[in-house]
């Protein structure tokens, strides 16, 4: 009897064991979605709800541009530094500026002295002298050598000297001319022993390499000056942004310290090589100067390359976490899920939603996307 009941008992214990082993466990898969999809769900408190203000908003047709952001320093052109130096040598007797001085074009940078320049204006007063009375010659002896009164040869030499003074003052001219002295106010009466150093444009004195009383080489460079009409921007174009950045694009510019204030530029030339740091570079020049854009500097630039009819959302309404991107669907009363997308291009205020059909006809969070963000991790947390 005892036998048949341990028989009974132990098949009794198998039938249920084979019972509860038909009973299917979730997967580890569709644990995870659920135990995700819940974490993702935020319902709001009424303290919460009076607390984040909230306004709803759906996805949206619109006209985009993208906007490549670039970067880099400015520098300034080859042909916008001056370094200035005396056609002659001579002892500096004043210097008029400073370093950093604004300068404009024809003023005068330093006064220079030496016996040379008495000479050479006396060379030439004497030789226009001189060719007056050649002139004078030459006219006497062609009449005469016209009527046979004179020779061929005395014309000749005549003709020679007359040829070789005119060529001889119109050099003395042009030497005046280049140390800055105009030969038409000229006389014996006004000789001087100095000339000036003229700014060629204007622009600023960067480097002042002599001083007082110094005497100074033809070769030697007196003064180096800048013109701000030639500062270049050098910006890195990085590989994904190559093909969408090309010459004569216009592009705003600002630095760090006032980027509100943009001044436009045009990008004018594409160095066509990706440097190993996986950036080209373009430079660009100011459409309009902009005092305080200085050699050396660093700064950003906006480039609009392109436009497109795209769906989007406004930006606030798109979230970041862990290098993702988030909007918040209103899905019930105080209730709210957060659901991952993919942007695209944004312009600040609004943001392009790619493969946005899912999120038609549903209600996006706007103002307090974030606030709703920051208390579903802390609930998580």
């Amino acid at each position: 009897m005892y036998f048949k009941q341990s028989i009974y008992m132990l098949g009794l214990i198998t039938l249920l064991a084979s019972c509860s082993g038909k009973k299917e466990e979730p997967t580890v898969y569709e644990n995870k979605k659920l135990a995700t999809k819940e974490e993702n769900i935020l319902r709001l408190t009424k303290d919460q709800m009076a607390t984040i203000h909230l306004s709803t908003t759906s996805i949206q047709d619109k006209t985009m541009e993208k906007q490549v952001k670039l970067n880099g320093k400015v520098e300034m052109a080859p042909s916008a530094v001056n370094s200035l130096s005396s056609i002659m040598g001579g002892h500096i007797k004043s210097i008029n500026v400073i370093m950093g001085s604004h300068v404009s074009k024809g003023q005068v940078l330093a006064v220079v002295e030496d016996p040379q320049f008495i000479q050479l204006q006396q060379d030439y007063l004497v030789t226009k002298s001189q060719l007056e009375a050649a002139r004078l010659n030459y006219n006497r002896q062609k009449d005469l050598n016209a009527s046979k009164a004179a020779s061929d040869k005395t014309f000749q030499t005549a003709q020679a000297e007359y040829s070789t003074l005119t060529a001889t003052l119109k050099g003395l001219e042009e030497k005046l001319r280049i140390i800055g002295i105009n030969v038409k106010g000229l006389s014996a009466g006004n000789i001087r022993s100095r000339i000036n150093i003229y700014a060629p444009f204007s622009g600023f004195v960067s480097k002042i390499l002599v001083n007082n009383g110094q005497y100074i080489n033809p070769s030697d460079t007196l003064f180096e000056l800048i013109n701000p009409s030639g500062l270049l921007l050098e910006l890195k174009v990085f590989e994904n942004d190559v093909n969408d950045v090309k010459v004569g694009q216009d592009i705003l510019v600002y630095n760090n310290q006032s980027p509100d204030k943009k001044t436009a530029a045009r990008i004018v030339s594409m160095v066509p090589n990706i440097e190993n740091g996986g950036a080209a570079m373009a430079v660009a020049k100011l459409s309009a100067s902009n005092p305080e854009l200085v050699k050396g500097m660093y700064i950003n630039a906006e480039v609009n390359v392109s436009s497109r009819y795209t769906l989007g959302l406004p930006s606030e309404s798109v979230v970041s976490y862990e290098n993702k991107n988030y909007v918040f669907e209103s899905v019930g009363k105080d209730t709210y899920m957060m659901i991952p997308v993919i942007v695209g291009i944004s312009d600040g205020k609004f943001t392009e939603i790619t493969k946005a059909e899912y999120l038609k006809n549903k209600k996006i969070v706007q103002k307090g996307a974030y606030s709703l963000l920051m208390a579903l991790k802390n609930k998580a947390e």
